[in-house]
């Protein structure tokens, strides 16, 4: 047996605001501006985004011409080089 990979038709919030790489504030605002799609009553208070009008709404956003800022991540482990490394060493 295959395991059937589903697409959910609704995204709940933070899971929109995830979806399009933006935060949950900025998405609430984009709708309030009526620049990004409402959301849908799923059931009694509960709303969501249809992932579908997400897609579109995210393929229809211009090309920018700004390219991504570089990494500013540190790469490696955070830890000092004396920093112990183990609980053996913490004892010794």
């Amino acid at each position: 047996m295959s395991a059937i990979a589903i697409e959910p038709a609704y995204l709940e919030k933070t899971d929109a605001a995830a979806f399009l790489a933006i935060s949950e504030s900025t998405l609430e605002k984009l709708v309030r501006e009526g620049e990004l799609p409402k959301p849908r009553s799923v059931s009694g208070k509960r709303v969501a985004w249809l992932v579908r009008e997400l897609r579109e709404w995210a393929e229809a956003r211009p090309v920018s011409e700004n390219l991504p800022p570089r990494n500013t991540g540190r790469s490696g482990s955070k830890r000092s080089s004396s920093a112990p490394q183990s609980a053996g060493e913490l004892q010794a």
